[in-house]
């Protein structure tokens, strides 16, 4: 197998850091194991951060989502994990996580996580005639 599973992410530089832009990326195979159970968890991850000095390479990123693959772990506690991770990576100025988990017993959840740097400031929507 050429590549495995690892919990490291990397990162690159803005090329624009001077400009508040949006990253969206969407993960539709992540997995990982019911704690209680062992069966699997499946969810569709959206991610959307607006990057400081770094940006997230997607390859890590993949290869980090594989790596929950084989962990128990509950929706709440891995999407805040994931978060966390992230935002330790690339300090971003802001950074929502989205997990939409498939249906299990008849429920399906969603975990909405954000970070939010203290020493930035959303800019102002734009409304236009």
């Amino acid at each position: 197998m050429p590549s495995k599973p690892s919990k490291t992410l990397e990162t690159f530089e803005n090329q624009t850091p001077d400009r508040d832009y949006t990253i969206r990326i969407e993960i539709p195979e992540f997995t990982c194991l019911c704690p209680k159970t062992g069966q699997p968890d499946f969810a569709t991850l959206n991610l959307e951060y607006v990057p400081a000095s770094k940006c997230i390479e997607l390859k890590s990123l993949k290869l980090y989502v594989w790596s929950f693959r084989e962990e128990g772990a509950f929706h709440e506690a891995v999407t805040n994990q994931i978060l966390d991770d992230l935002v330790k990576a690339c300090d971003p100025h802001f950074m929502r996580l989205t997990a939409e988990f498939n249906v299990r017993g008849g429920i399906y959840t969603t975990v909405v996580a954000e970070h939010k740097s203290d020493a930035w400031t959303a800019p102002e929507p734009i409304t236009l005639p």
